[in-house]
């Protein structure tokens, strides 16, 4: 059951505060769309996703159904329970201004108002802003629904048409924090137009993890980090 939705128009950002038990819920609307996500400690905004720690403790370069998103503090913000797609970037980082105005051309809010190109740089910064955070905050995002590839001499290259409409990832929130959420496009999207995706975005109350859940039994180092959680949490 969902208690919230709502859409992020593209190029538009959201946040919230989110407790732990809580599902979130993205969804592509349009298709080869892109959600880029940030977490916080609601409680010590210097704790933040850390993706270099999220990939190497469980041995990937990718995000899917089973993984654990780690703070720098090797806590778990949230584990993914179910996914769509079987691939999610967090190696690419944001689009800046400079890679929208070289590949789509300037625009500016005052002129064009919602018809404007956001970058996710940006975009992330005016919601950091509400929370008293700044650009020296900023980590390694992640690309919702965007997924990457490399040739043989390591180039990386988005694929295109990746996520149809209508594609969903579904992530637990395993302790209380502030997520911070974008519609702008890939940094590596080489669309002739600026995309316009819409990405939807629900929260729901989680199941209760049992022994046999899929992201606790994904790898041991997720099983350390649900103890480290346990711990965090004692008492309250």
């Amino acid at each position: 059951m969902n208690h919230y939705q709502t859409t992020i128009a593209p190029g538009g950002h959201w946040s919230l505060e989110l407790r732990r038990g809580t599902v979130l819920r993205l969804q592509d609307l349009d298709g080869n769309g892109n959600a880029g996500v940030l977490f916080y400690n609601s409680r010590n905004l210097l704790e933040r996703y850390n993706a270099p720690d999220t990939l190497k403790c469980q041995h990937t370069f990718k995000l899917t159904r089973g993984n654990c998103l780690y703070s720098d503090m090797g806590r778990i913000f949230a584990s993914i329970i179910e996914d769509d797609l079987g691939w999610h970037d967090t190696v690419c980082g944001n689009s800046h201004a400079s890679h929208i105005e070289d590949r789509w051309g300037a625009r500016d809010y005052q002129t064009d108002h919602n018809d404007w190109r956001q970058n996710g740089y940006d975009a992330f910064l005016v919601e950091q802003a509400k929370y008293g955070l700044n650009a020296a905050d900023l980590a390694a995002n992640i690309n919702v629904f965007s997924k990457v590839v490399t040739d043989s001499e390591g180039n990386m290259s988005l694929v295109d048409n990746h996520s149809p409409a209508g594609s969903e990832i579904a992530l637990r929130i395993e302790m209380d924090c502030l997520v911070l959420i974008h519609a702008c496009p890939h940094p590596l999207n080489q669309s002739p137009e600026y995309p316009r995706c819409r990405i939807g975005v629900s929260l729901g109350l989680a199941e209760p993890m049992t022994e046999d859940d899929v992201c606790l039994n994904h790898c041991d180092e997720n099983r350390r980090g649900f103890a480290n959680n346990a711990l965090y949490h004692l008492g309250a």
